[in-house]
């Protein structure tokens, strides 16, 4: 698994440079401003230049500090590269819209040694081709929900069944390349309930993160994809269990999956295992 594994990405429009400063609020594992989605195509080179000389200016009270360029493809991505490549206060980029690994590949190239590269799995190319994709190696993968139903001509539901597929496919490519997982949004900003429920939901599935896109869900994130004191008492249970020759634990057999599960627990806990 990656060294790379936040559990919230708080994602911050590019136009927004006032609401960078507020981000140590809620200390994001990982805060990204947004040159895409989140800003206008007449707006876009004024708030590159922008929140470049706010984040050189200012590091954000975040684990990590990205910035989303634009599409490969699109006018303003050779524009958003040069700038972003060696920039203060910068460390990191997401990739929207990876479809072909060799994006993967030019980005690394032209960006520092160390630079953190999050991709997006947000098309139907882009789940189908999932595995080739994440073998390439980027830091982590978010799955990009909105964007793959659009792709695909389906509809969100507030049950999600549409994109359960692509939400499990993108997570165990992921799994098998050792490559850091954030999952998809929840649109509904100020439905803190919606969103911890569909946190859980990714998690069970397998996701180490979520993406943000309020400060709302920063702690929510945090709490869900953090293993609970029960959780950690329990894994050191089965593995003093499984090194002393016990075979049950709380009424449950312990055997190979049970150990593999609590250490992973323990991994995410940042203990022993």
């Amino acid at each position: 698994m990656s060294v790379f594994a936040p559990r919230s990405l708080l994602f911050v429009p590019a136009t927004r440079t006032d609401m960078l400063a507020k981000v140590e609020r809620v200390r994001p594992d990982a805060v990204v401003a947004d040159l895409e989605d989140a800003v206008a195509p007449a707006e876009k080179e004024q708030a590159r230049a922008d929140v470049l000389a706010a984040l050189a200016a200012q590091r954000p009270g975040a684990g990590h500090v990205l910035v989303r360029i634009n599409a490969p493809g699109t006018p303003w991505y050779d524009d958003d590269l040069a700038a972003v490549t060696g920039a203060s206060g910068v460390d990191g980029v997401v990739l929207p819209k990876y479809e072909r690994p060799e994006q993967l590949g030019a980005l690394r190239a032209a960006l520092p040694l160390g630079t953190i590269i999050i991709v997006g799995l947000e098309s139907g190319l882009g789940v189908a081709d999932a595995r080739p994709l994440l073998a390439a190696l980027p830091d982590a993968v978010f799955f990009g929900a909105e964007d793959y139903i659009a792709d695909l001509g389906g509809r969100r539901t507030a049950g999600g069944a549409e994109v359960l597929y692509a939400r499990s496919a993108v997570c165990l490519a992921a799994h098998l390349a050792g490559v850091a997982t954030l999952d998809q949004v929840v649109a509904a900003v100020r439905d803190t309930d919606a969103f911890r429920a569909d946190a859980v939901a990714g998690r069970e599935i397998g996701y180490r993160g979520k993406i943000c896109l309020h400060p709302l869900q920063v702690p929510i994130a945090h709490e869900v994809f953090t293993p609970s004191e029960a959780e950690v008492r329990h894994a050191r249970e089965v593995l003093d269990a499984a090194g002393a020759g016990v075979g049950v634990v709380d009424g449950q057999m312990v055997d190979a999956v049970h150990i593999t599960m609590a250490r992973a627990v323990l991994e995410r806990a940042g203990g022993p295992s």
